[in-house]
């Protein structure tokens, strides 16, 4: 599954450039949250760039099927919607907790964490889409 760009995998080379855009997209959503200084998680799941990322690996995705760069892509849906999933956990876990104000603390270290988690899915799936490797799948 590790094939170098552009291969006889039959991925094109536009394909991989829309991919590093959709990871470029995911990334913007990050920093636009560091420089806000809001929760990462937040603004992942919640903001546009992620959104429109989203909607482009499910628009292509039959394209990257049975190559390389469809690690990328379900790398990508799982990042966005697994962040949703922890928020929603989260918020559920903490809402009850809020009466005794743990919640609140409860909360932002929740958010704390997936939002390193979201930081740390982008950066490896970026850095592997730069070499050209493929990412681990579930069986």
């Amino acid at each position: 599954m590790n094939s170098p760009a552009g291969s006889a995998s039959g991925v094109s080379r536009g394909l991989i450039e829309y991919t590093h855009v959709i990871y470029a997209l995911f990334a913007l959503s990050v920093l636009a949250a560091l420089a806000g200084l809001h929760a990462v998680a937040l603004r992942f799941a919640f903001g546009l760039p992620s959104i429109i990322a989203v909607i482009m690996c499910y628009a292509r995705r039959s394209e990257v099927r049975g190559s390389w760069l469809e690690s990328h892509f379900r790398w990508q849906i799982h990042t966005f919607w697994y962040c949703w999933l922890w928020i929603i956990v989260a918020s559920i876990v903490s809402m009850p907790l809020l009466i005794v104000i743990v919640g609140l603390v409860t909360e932002i270290v929740a958010l704390a964490i997936i939002g390193i988690w979201v930081i740390y899915r982008v950066v490896r799936g970026w850095l592997a889409l730069r070499d050209a490797r493929a990412l681990p799948m579930p069986a």
